[in-house]
């Protein structure tokens, strides 16, 4: 499994725009916006992508400024965590 690389474009108190460099286009971007979707100071979260052959996606957190949105993506991540490290005890109780 590579390692992937962030490289930060833009971090305010507000707003974080990163660029999220693996392989997987699609799936872990999709799961931090979705996520950060969910918290009630999350005014905004996307990812944008242009194309999935010659760029890397684009991860947009924005806040409502009472939390700063490194620490919404710290929270995100935590619960992703957390949620697939259950679902493999799930799995594993089957074997």
């Amino acid at each position: 499994m590579s390692k992937a690389l962030i490289e930060i474009k833009k971090l305010t108190d507000q707003e974080l725009i990163f660029i999220y460099r693996d392989r997987d286009k699609h799936t872990i971007p999709n799961l931090i916006s979705k996520l950060a979707l969910k918290k009630p100071y999350v005014k905004y979260s996307a990812y944008v992508i242009d194309h999935p052959l010659v760029s890397d996606p684009e991860i947009i957190i924005i806040t409502d400024g009472s939390k700063k949105p490194l620490e919404v993506l710290e929270e995100v991540l935590n619960e992703a965590k957390i949620a697939l490290n259950n679902l493999l005890k799930q799995i594993e109780e089957l074997e």
